[in-house]
């Protein structure tokens, strides 16, 4: 098995597990996986708008206030050069 490059987690990478495992405790709960008393949904809730940007936060919109085009350019492997 390879050495991992670094060792330790950086703060961001540790933010992003611990709002991951929130992410996927929540949606156990809503699913009726597990129970959670109503003080763990609201802690919960408390915790990931600390981390994770709510969608009404975020608006995109074109130049013109229209929809927007995304476009993800295809990146060359080894293989397409060949």
């Amino acid at each position: 098995m390879a050495a991992r490059l670094n060792r330790h987690h950086s703060e961001e990478t540790r933010a992003k597990i611990q709002a991951g495992n929130l992410i996927n405790r929540l949606q156990r709960h809503a699913d009726g996986e597990i129970d959670m008393t109503a003080s763990q949904v609201r802690a919960a809730e408390i915790l990931l708008d600390r981390s994770v940007a709510k969608l009404s936060q975020i608006q995109h919109t074109g130049h013109d206030g229209g929809p927007i085009e995304i476009a993800w350019p295809i990146p060359k492997t080894p293989l397409d050069q060949a």
